[in-house]
C-alpha cells in the first residue's frame, strides 16, 4: 500500500476547502453526518478550514436506521462543536413507496433514502448559503460504492483522493472519537448491513488491489505474488468495471457542423 505523509495531506485538504469556499462566495459548509468515519473526517477537516461556527451538520435517519449511527453522529458534532439538525426522512421516502411501489426491494429503497438525504442537504445549502461537502473516499469512488445523485452528489470531495485505510489513519491524527473509528463501516440503509459484507472484500484487501492495479498498473500475476487472491482480483475488477458510468459526466453527442 502506498505511503503518504498524511499530516501534509491535511494541510493540502484544508487549503483546498478554503479555496472552494473563496471561489464560491458562500460562507458555510453543509455536511451529512452519518455516524461513520468518512463524514466525521470530512467534518473535522471542514472545521479546520473555516471554523466550527461555519460548518452545519445534518443527521438524516430513516425509521430503520440504527440508533447507534445517530448517537455516533451526535458524538462527532458535539466533539467538533458544530451546529447540527436532525431531519427524519421516513415520511418523505415512504410517501412514494406506499403510493406507487409497495413491492420495492431493499436496494431500491436504500437508493431512494440516499437521494432524499441529498435533497435535504441541498435545501439546507440554499437556506444557509453553504456548499454541500462530499464524504466519499477513493475506495468507494473507484468501485461505485455510492448512490448516483445520492451520496455521490456534492459541491466537492475533500477526501476523494484518500483510500479508506488512509481515512482511518487521518482520523486518528485529527482525534476523531474512537467509537467512530473502530465501528464497522456501514451505509446504514437496512438492518445489519455492512460495507465489507456487501462488497465481499475487506477494505484492506480492496485498497491494496486498487492501488496495485489502477495506480501501479501491476499485472494479475504480479499481484498474486504480493499475496492477493484471484477472488480478490475478480471482485475488485468487477466493481471497478461495473461502476465506470458513475465516474464520468453523463455522456452526450458532440456538436457537428
Amino acid at each position: 500500500m502506498r505511503n503518504r505523509d498524511l499530516n501534509f495531506e491535511i494541510i493540502r485538504i484544508v487549503d483546498f476547502i478554503k479555496t472552494m469556499i473563496k471561489n464560491s462566495g458562500l460562507p458555510k459548509l453543509i455536511i451529512g453526518l452519518s455516524g461513520g468515519i468518512d463524514s466525521a473526517l470530512s467534518a473535522a477537516l471542514a472545521v479546520e478550514a473555516i471554523g466550527k461556527e461555519n460548518v452545519i451538520g445534518l443527521m438524516l435517519p430513516y425509521k430503520d436506521s440504527s440508533q447507534a449511527s445517530f448517537d455516533d453522529a451526535k458524538t462527532v458534532a458535539d466533539h467538533l462543536g458544530i451546529k447540527y439538525h436532525k431531519v427524519e426522512i421516513t415520511s418523505m421516502v415512504d410517501a412514494y413507496f406506499s403510493a406507487y411501489e409497495r413491492d420495492a426491494d431493499a436496494l431500491r429503497r436504500g437508493n431512494c433514502m440516499a437521494r432524499m438525504r441529498m435533497i435535504v442537504l441541498y435545501d439546507f445549502s440554499a437556506k444557509y448559503r453553504g456548499l454541500v461537502v462530499g464524504t466519499g473516499n477513493k475506495s468507494e469512488l473507484l468501485t461505485g460504492y455510492c448512490t448516483q445523485y445520492g451520496d455521490s452528489a456534492c459541491a466537492f470531495e475533500p477526501i476523494g483522493h484518500l483510500y479508506k485505510t488512509e481515512v482511518w489513519e487521518m482520523a486518528r491524527i485529527l482525534n476523531i472519537p474512537d467509537v467512530v473509528i473502530n465501528k464497522k463501516p456501514t451505509a446504514d440503509l437496512w438492518s445489519n448491513q455492512t460495507d465489507e459484507q456487501e462488497m465481499g472484500i475487506t477494505y484492506v484487501q480492496l485498497d491494496e488491489v486498487l492501488y496495485l492495479k489502477y495506480e501501479l498498473a501491476l499485472s494479475n500475476e504480479q499481484m498474486l505474488k504480493e499475496g492477493l487472491t484471484s477472488q480478490d482480483l475478480m471482485i475488485v475488477e468487477k466493481l471497478y468495471n461495473n461502476s465506470k458510468f458513475k465516474r464520468v459526466m453523463p455522456p452526450m453527442l458532440e456538436e457537428i457542423d
